[in-house]
């Protein structure tokens, strides 16, 4: 198989532009909704998380729970702000998420949800709480970690390829975390997915597997110049991503299979998690084949480099008098 990367060039962006669109589209939303590009777990904005199941042995389990009856039971604890989700495959489980709670508040709510919605498993019960300073030092902890991450990577490139390597690198790593983003932005407008801690660290793997992809065809296109400095830069970078597409997909293949097995068989946590890494690492091939090695060609081309063994400007040919 042959792709003619650089002539498809147009349609290759135009189906990024596509997912960046709809991406930023749903952070848009995201942020008039919550304040945040993501609908913040508990991670980031603090509170108590109270997780219940039913005991079916012991429970009517015919039908899922009704959110609207423990919304109810959450105002009579005046807990009128409290976000609801009916969880589990039959609806038999139930999470809270509200201002933090202290010993005798959790007990009391508890015990609530026991006479309303019960009897429960006690087996099943979880209770989380995260203060708000804490969380606000996850998200700047991971932030930085982001940033750093990205400095770290132009710094690399620029000192084993040049900087318009790891410029263009980073604005193919961009593409990824932001459709990567945009993926839990809509999945939080619609079915109310959180993003926590565990989301930041996907984002630094997506930007590791991204990277070592797109590193991967810069050195084969490096090496093609290096062979070939009279070639036009448009052929190099089809020959350098044809040599090394076999092994790009060979990889995220086998990197995405296990993920897929822990989608569908995994709990809830690792679900979503497996899920971010599975959207970053298709974009991160994606953008490696066709966004950066594309954005490659066409900036030495605008920067008069498209032939690297062309010293110096053709000459006109002078007239015979």
């Amino acid at each position: 198989m042959k792709l003619d990367v650089i002539r498809q060039r147009s349609f290759w962006w135009l189906i990024s532009g596509i997912f960046l669109a709809a991406s930023l589209i749903g952070m848009i939303i995201s942020w008039q909704q919550f304040g945040a590009p993501l609908r913040p777990g508990l991670d980031f904005v603090g509170g108590t998380r109270i997780q219940v199941s039913r005991d079916c042995g012991a429970a009517d389990c015919s039908a899922p729970i009704d959110s609207a009856d423990v919304r109810s039971l959450l105002a009579d604890q005046g807990l009128e702000t409290g976000v609801i989700q009916v969880t589990g495959t039959e609806g038999q489980s139930v999470s809270i998420r509200t201002r933090n709670l202290n010993v005798d508040e959790e007990a009391t709510l508890r015990t609530a949800l026991d006479d309303e919605i019960g009897p429960l498993d006690n087996r099943s019960v979880q209770i989380d709480s995260v203060g708000p300073l804490v969380g606000q030092q996850l998200f700047a902890s991971g932030l930085l970690a982001l940033i750093v991450s990205f400095a770290g990577i132009v710094i690399y490139l620029s000192l084993r390829f040049q900087l318009d390597y790891a410029l263009l690198a980073i604005v193919a790593l961009l593409h990824d975390v932001i459709i990567a983003m945009g993926l839990f932005a809509w999945l939080g407008l619609l079915l109310k997915v959180e993003v926590n801690s565990l989301f930041i660290v996907a984002l630094l793997t997506i930007v590791g597997f991204s990277v070592n992809d797109t590193v991967v065809i810069y050195d084969r296109i490096r090496e093609n110049i290096k062979l070939h400095p009279e070639r036009h830069i448009n052929d190099l970078v089809d020959d350098g991503v044809n040599q090394t597409l076999t092994r790009s997909i060979n990889t995220t293949l086998t990197t995405i299979l296990p993920l897929i097995a822990i989608v569908l068989f995994g709990g809830e946590t690792l679900k979503f998690f497996a899920l971010a890494l599975i959207a970053g690492f298709l974009a991160g091939a994606y953008s490696s084949i066709f966004v950066a090695s594309t954005l490659l060609a066409w900036w030495r081309v605008k920067s008069g480099k498209a032939i690297v063994g062309l010293t110096e400007p053709p000459q006109p040919a002078e007239e015979n008098l």
